[in-house]
């Protein structure tokens, strides 16, 4: 059995300023709605300094002391690659608030983001930046539906 598979490797990081967080209302039609701001790791680059250019890239901020607090996968249907989400918080940032061409960003107070359209698994996701007794969502099929256990 193969111990090695291939895997997109992706960052979100939520930046959180008191009771408010940053969010991004995405442009992209395959996963529209509010998130964190997040995307690829580049290959030879590290988690950390792939999440501190991404948000950097969207939203015009340099993070400082990005802390992994958990990581979301899944494995496509076919099985052809694992998809990892390495999920990041932050609260300190330098920098002047811009939009990219990934979406809008603003201040929201996390007690009013479930009241926002999410992405297909954002809410699942949410526990894990904001409980440190969680580390994984992990998404899987079970008798041909899509099924999410956090972990």
């Amino acid at each position: 059995m193969a111990r090695t598979e291939p895997c997109i490797l992706t960052n979100m990081c939520m930046l959180r300023q008191g009771d408010r967080v940053l969010v991004q209302d995405r442009n992209d039609p395959d996963w529209p709605g509010i998130t964190f701001p997040g995307g690829h790791v580049e290959p030879g680059e590290s988690l950390v300094r792939s999440v501190i250019r991404e948000v950097c890239e969207e939203t015009g901020l340099t993070i400082e002391d990005p802390r992994l607090c958990g990581v979301k996968q899944w494995t496509e249907e076919d099985g052809s690659y694992r998809y990892l989400v390495f999920l990041f918080r932050a609260e300190r940032f330098t920098g002047e608030l811009r939009a990219s061409d990934e979406g809008e960003v603003y201040w929201l107070p996390l007690s009013e983001l479930q009241n926002r359209p999410l992405p297909s698994g954002f809410p699942e996701m949410l526990p894990l930046f904001l409980r440190d007794d969680l580390s994984e969502t992990y998404h899987f099929l079970e008798d041909g539906e899509w099924r999410c256990e956090n972990l």
